[in-house]
């Protein structure tokens, strides 16, 4: 009976492990596909001009510089809003209100943004910031992309922060040391690569996103600037105004019928996926140190 109950696990074992190979397989080839199609159709459009010309009309030879410097300025300001309020939030569910109910509901709520579709996210911005104001801007955009920000810095800050051992807490408070001091010159260090890793994790997340924008920050042709009031001769970049951005520069070129507008499409999403990539690796590579300390 034994050896009949051994064989019998053992040939559902090779079955699981049969269809979990075959399962992972069919995913490979599937992304093999997809990212040789992008190497194939993104390199051949790649060239200088891709990052130092505008984007242009149907007809003409042109770039992504605008596209490009939109995307970073939208990304960068909306990781310099969400970070330090998903940090906050983190530390206070993990230090402060580790078993209080406050915790357990933000908790909960924020496992409901982290699977809530971006396009409710676009669309909630657009209700409380885009209408009372009358036009798109990038600010709005900005905004959108906090919202989705935010909860995987929460989620990251709060699980990196228990996996500190209780016994370096309690060694910081026999001596007298304050918790906040605590949390910034102990807590914090030990899980630094860890909430480091959780920032580039959410920086990947909103980078390719365009459905927030399209209801945001729209897009515009070329880079809209303003001058500074106390220096005229001075001209920034205009946040108050519709910005541009790659993803949705992709979105409309790819629908376009015009070859070389889908041309650029291409080439624009080969730049998010090596960007995406990139940011993966190096998130991946904090892990590792992580471990490795």
């Amino acid at each position: 009976m034994d050896a009949s109950l051994y064989n019998t696990r053992r040939r559902r074992n090779t079955i699981a492990v049969v269809a979990s190979i075959g399962a992972t397989g069919i995913g490979l080839v599937w992304l093999a596909l997809i990212l040789g199609a992008l190497f194939w159709k993104g390199f051949s459009g790649l060239s200088l001009n891709v990052f130092t010309e505008m984007t242009p009309p149907p007809g003409s030879d042109g770039g992504l510089l605008n596209a490009i410097i939109g995307s970073l300025i939208v990304t960068v300001l909306a990781v310099v809003i969400g970070t330090p309020i998903g940090i906050l939030a983190g530390t206070y569910m993990a230090e402060y209100g580790r078993h209080d109910k406050l915790t357990s509901i933000v908790r909960f709520i924020n496992d409901i943004l982290l699977s809530a579709p971006s396009i409710v996210v676009g669309l909630f911005i657009y209700e409380v910031m885009v209408r009372p104001m009358g036009h798109f801007s990038g600010i709005a955009g900005a905004i959108a992309l906090a919202v989705i920000v935010i909860p995987v810095v929460v989620r990251t800050t709060e699980d990196m922060l228990l996996l500190v051992p209780n016994t370096m807490r309690e060694a910081a408070a026999s001596i007298g040391l304050p918790r906040s001091l605590m949390i910034q010159r102990i807590a914090y260090r030990a899980a630094r690569s860890g909430i480091v890793t959780g920032i580039l994790l959410a920086v990947a997340r909103v980078s390719g996103e365009t459905a927030p924008l399209l209801f945001t920050a729209l897009n515009h042709q070329f880079l809209s600037t303003v001058s500074l009031p106390l220096f005229p001769g001075i001209s920034v970049i205009n946040l108050n105004a519709p910005t541009p951005s790659l993803p949705v520069v992709i979105f409309q070129f790819a629908l376009s019928p015009y070859a070389d507008w889908q041309k650029l499409a291409w080439t624009g999403a080969l730049i998010i996926t090596l960007s995406v990539l990139a940011l993966s690796i190096t998130a991946r590579a904090l892990a590792g140190s992580r471990k490795t300390q």
